[in-house]
């Protein structure tokens, strides 16, 4: 799926990226990101992160410098709305949403939230993600909580490992404010890409997981 968007051309790969919260985007395609970053295309990004405060503000700008270091273009965008409280904000959240879709060269890949996320804020996204992105690819990424709300994605990204370290090292560097939460470790995060390598028999033994819900296959 993603090798045909890497086909031999001279055109820009445009790339949205869209996270509830100010460390999403990284925990769910960070690697993804990287891969695609060190492919050797020219990759335009547009980064959006809803809900942060100030200090959430500072940790998604460093993250995003991290993760998108190799990108044409970055277009960031750190919105201010509560964590916690999305689906209260149904109307701003609607317009933010309008706005992106009127300002945003149609993006060839958009990644979000998993639809059947049971943290309210991501299922929120993903929810306005495919009502306002109607005929784009769209990868929904997964992100480790107390919830338990894994289950069986059906497109997988192998990575090499020294790309899965890096993401590692980058969400600790960015996100110092999170590194008190006992899910926030290493070893979690190896494990979900450990697990996801395992399913679909990566090289390097760890891959990024993603529900693809809609796919035209074409020459």
């Amino acid at each position: 799926m993603l090798s045909a968007l890497l086909e031999q051309t001279d055109r820009p790969l445009n790339v949205l990226c869209l996270g509830a919260h100010s460390d999403d985007i990284e925990i769910g395609c960070g690697g993804t990101l990287l891969w695609l970053l060190a492919s050797g295309r020219t990759i335009n990004l547009t980064w959006v992160v809803f809900a942060s405060n100030d200090v959430r503000r500072q940790e998604a700008e460093t993250g995003a410098a991290l993760f998108t270091g190799n990108a044409a273009q970055v277009d960031l965008r750190i919105h201010d709305f509560r964590d916690g409280f999305l689906p209260t904000e149904a109307i701003r959240l609607k317009e933010t949403f309008e706005t992106l879709k009127t300002e945003i060269d149609n993006p060839d890949l958009i990644f979000t939230h998993y639809r059947e996320d049971l943290h309210q804020d991501h299922r929120k996204v993903a929810e306005l993600t495919w009502n306002t992105f109607r005929n784009h690819l769209i990868l929904e990424y997964e992100i480790p909580k107390w919830d338990g709300d894994f289950g069986s994605p059906n497109g997988f990204v192998p990575l090499t490992r020294d790309l899965g370290l890096m993401k590692i090292r980058y969400l600790q560097q960015a996100y110092n404010s999170q590194q008190t939460k006992r899910w926030f470790t290493d070893d979690l995060f190896w494990s979900v890409m450990r697990i996801r390598g395992m399913e679909c028999n990566a090289r390097e033994t760890i891959a990024e997981a993603f529900y693809c819900r809609k796919l035209v296959v074409g020459l």
